[in-house]
């Protein structure tokens, strides 16, 4: 790698815990190509947590707890009680020590695709730490809802093979990178989102005081050269992702709320702005 010695820190985050797989896997394959790498992740499983800040207090206090990585002899560890989003946004004000120029949040138990990304702690984490001046990586395994193995070998090194081209972007790009769960080196393909996750959530039952919901495989057909459909023709789409924009309003404000036309009626005395008559 040309670039790794001069590159930042690395934080290995994720959504599955402190415990997940691949997050272990992760977080050697980074160590293995040249990174400085620390890893801090949530003491349970955080998924579905989006970009949430949230955490567990203690008379104000955050409890982390030092760990040690099976395989990962020297390389910090910490499982926070806290949400992705919470720990990446910490990690960028020194709380695991140097600040993170890069943040690898995975690999994911499942896929990350489509317009569901919204509720993804993966990709929460990720941008967060787009939206904190660093350069961000969310790393999905498409493992579906019961597999057989996980290639999380495969997702770790397709994360690696994009560490250069992650570099030669600006501060505060993100990228969502989804991998196949088969053997051999996927392809890249830039891909926009699906306008559907990979899995749908239904409510399975309503009562008075309660709701049921289930999880099942979308049967919906995905859009061509979405992330969808690139993930289920083999390839590993790779789709770049804003945290905070803004979009244009359609037609011009009106100049103030009127309170008895917002009711569809008149009547209310109009008045004039504070400081004027």
């Amino acid at each position: 790698m040309t670039q790794a010695n001069a590159a930042p820190t690395v934080l290995v985050t994720n959504d599955d815990g402190i415990h997940s797989p691949g997050l272990h896997t992760l977080a050697a394959h980074a160590r293995d190509h040249g990174f400085d790498v620390i890893v801090a992740a949530p003491a349970r499983e955080a998924s579905g947590s989006s970009a949430s800040i949230t955490a567990v207090e203690d008379e104000g206090r955050i409890r982390i707890e030092r760990r040690e990585i099976p395989g990962l002899p020297g390389v910090e560890a910490f499982a926070v009680h806290g949400t992705p989003g919470f720990i990446s946004m910490i990690a960028s004000h020194g709380a695991f020590g140097p600040v993170p120029g890069i943040v690898l949040s995975g690999v994911n138990r499942g896929a990350n695709v489509g317009s569901v990304i919204l509720h993804s702690g993966t990709v929460g984490a990720a941008l967060t730490a787009g939206s904190n001046g660093a350069r961000a990586l969310a790393v999905s395994l498409d493992t579906g809802i019961n597999p057989e193995h996980f290639e999380w070998a495969v997702a770790a090194e397709a994360a690696m093979g994009l560490m250069d081209f992650l570099l030669e972007h600006p501060v505060g790009t993100v990228l969502n990178l989804n991998v196949p769960n088969r053997p051999g080196t996927p392809f890249y393909r830039e891909a926009s989102l699906a306008s559907f996750g990979i899995v749908q959530t239904v409510l399975a039952e309503r009562g008075q005081q309660h709701v049921r919901l289930s999880i099942s495989d979308t049967e919906e057909v995905a859009e061509e050269g979405t992330d969808f459909a690139l993930l289920a023709e083999g390839f590993a789409p790779v789709t770049a992702l804003q945290a905070i924009n803004t979009a244009a309003l359609r037609g011009a404000l009106p100049d103030r709320a009127t309170r008895g036309e917002s009711r569809g009626g008149a009547g209310e005395d109009e008045r004039e702005p504070a400081g004027q008559g």
